[in-house]
C-alpha cells in the first residue's frame, strides 16, 4: 500500500479532506480516505497540491488524431467539416501511429476513460489494448432518408465488430441525419439494455438557420457534396426542438458542444422525458467557431454537466485540466468543486461506470490525479495534472 497527503483531497461525492490522505494498494484500488493513512506503518508521500480522481473525457474522436495541426483554426463549423472530409484519407499506418500517441497522451493527462465517435474499425487495436476505459459510439451519418436503412445496416454491423469492448449506435448531429434516420436509430435503442446516445448539438448558428428558415451555409455545404435536400422543410424552431423528441427516452443522450444552444432551447428540454447530460467542449468551440457556450445558463437546470477535448483535428491537445481551466478563465464563478466534479463523476455516471470511477471512494479503482499550480483553490494558467496511480 502506498498513501498521498495533499493540501486538499478532493472525493467528489462528499465534501474536500483539507490535508488529507487517500491509501491506494497495488492494484489502485481505494484502502482509505482520511486525514491519516489506513495504518501508522504506512509510508506517507508528502504533496503540494489537489489530490482527485482520473479524469473522464466524454468526447473525443481517436480517429481524427493524425490531423493535428493540419486543420486552420477559426474557420467556422462548415469549413472545418469541409477540411476534415477532404484531409482525413492517409496511410492506415500513419492513422494508427496517431491514435496510439493520443491514447498516450491521455493517460498521460491524468484521463481514465473515454467517449469516443467512431466512423471506421480503426480504433479497435488501439483500444483493446489501452489502459484506458472506452466507450465507442459508432456515428451515422445521412441527411438523405433514402440511404437511412443502408446507413444504418453498416452501422449495426460495425457495432458488432467493436464487442466485447463498450460500444453504441448513434447520431453524428442534426444537421447530418435525417428524421428517417433518427427514428431507426431510436426503434433500435429502445430495445437494447444500453445504447448510450451522443449528438454533436449547436456548434454552429448555421444550424439553427438551416431549421428555422433553411437558409444558412449548411445549403453550400450539401451543394459542395452534391446532395439534393429539397426535401428538407424548415420546423421555425431551432434544432434541438426538433430532433430531441426523436431521440430514445429510454437512453441515457450526450449533448455536445452546445455553443449556440440558448434558455428556450434548454427549457424546451425540461419539458420532455429524456435523460439529457451535457458536453462541453471548450478548446474545440474556440478552436473553430471562436467562442464559447453560455455555460452558466446550463448550471443548476437539473442536468448533469461532462468535459470533452474533442479530436486533435480541433485541439492542440488531449487534457481535460485544459478544457477546466480554459471554463474557470471564462467563468470564474464556477468553483474548482464543480469543475471536479464535471471531469470526473459526471462523466463516470455517463458512461455507466461510477460504479469504479469518479470519485475517491473506498473500493474503487479511480485513478489518482495531482493538481498543481493553483491560486488558493483557483485554476491558474500554471496549474499541471500529474497522474499518480
Amino acid at each position: 500500500m502506498k498513501s498521498y497527503r495533499a493540501d486538499y483531497v478532493f472525493i467528489i461525492s462528499a465534501d474536500p479532506i483539507k490535508n488529507g490522505v487517500v491509501t491506494v494498494d497495488d492494484s489502485g484500488k481505494i484502502v482509505a480516505v482520511s486525514t491519516e493513512p489506513a495504518h501508522p506503518e504506512t509510508a506517507i508521500e508528502q504533496l503540494s497540491g489537489v489530490l482527485c480522481p482520473g479524469f473522464i473525457n466524454t468526447h473525443c474522436h481517436l480517429e481524427l488524431s493524425h490531423l493535428k495541426n493540419k486543420v486552420p483554426e477559426g474557420t467556422g463549423l462548415i469549413d472545418f467539416i469541409k477540411q476534415v472530409q477532404w484531409q482525413r484519407q492517409a496511410d492506415p499506418a500513419e492513422v494508427l501511429d496517431a491514435m496510439q500517441q493520443a491514447d498516450e497522451e491521455m493517460y498521460n493527462n491524468g484521463i481514465v476513460a473515454v467517449g469516443d465517435i467512431a466512423n471506421t474499425g480503426a480504433s479497435i487495436a488501439v483500444k483493446t489494448a489501452s489502459k484506458l476505459y472506452y466507450h465507442t459510439f459508432i456515428e451515422l451519418f445521412s441527411f438523405l432518408p433514402e440511404r437511412a436503412e443502408e446507413v444504418f445496416e453498416k452501422a449495426v454491423s460495425l457495432n458488432k465488430s467493436f464487442k466485447p469492448l463498450s460500444s453504441s449506435i448513434s447520431p453524428h448531429a442534426p444537421y447530418s441525419v435525417s428524421k428517417e434516420l433518427f427514428r431507426l436509430i431510436r426503434n433500435y435503442a429502445d430495445q437494447e439494455p444500453v445504447n448510450l446516445l451522443s449528438i454533436h448539438n449547436q456548434e454552429t448558428e448555421d444550424e439553427n438557420k438551416l431549421y428555422r428558415y433553411k437558409t444558412g451555409s449548411f445549403l453550400d455545404l450539401y451543394e459542395s457534396f452534391g446532395m439534393d435536400i429539397s426535401y428538407f422543410k424548415p420546423q421555425a424552431r431551432n434544432s434541438l426542438q426538433t430532433v430531441l423528441p426523436l431521440l430514445s427516452n429510454k437512453q441515457r443522450i450526450l449533448m455536445v458542444h452546445n455553443t449556440f444552444t440558448n434558455l428556450k432551447d434548454i427549457y424546451f428540454i425540461k419539458r420532455f422525458d429524456r435523460k439529457i447530460h451535457w458536453c462541453f467542449c471548450p478548446s474545440a468551440n474556440q478552436y473553430i467557431e471562436g467562442r464559447l457556450p453560455k455555460v452558466e445558463l446550463f448550471m443548476d437546470q437539473g442536468h448533469p454537466i461532462t468535459l470533452g477535448t474533442d479530436s486533435l483535428a480541433s485541439n492542440k491537445q488531449l487534457s481535460i485540466l485544459q478544457e477546466m481551466c480554459l471554463l474557470h478563465q471564462h467563468v470564474p464563478s464556477i468553483g474548482l468543486n464543480r469543475l471536479l466534479e464535471w471531469a470526473t463523476l459526471s462523466g463516470a455516471r455517463f458512461l455507466g461506470i461510477d460504479d469504479e470511477k469518479g470519485s475517491i471512494e473506498v473500493g474503487k479503482t479511480p485513478g489518482l490525479n495531482l493538481i498543481t499550480g493553483l491560486d488558493g483553490l483557483k485554476l491558474t494558467a500554471e496549474s499541471r495534472v500529474r497522474r499518480l496511480v
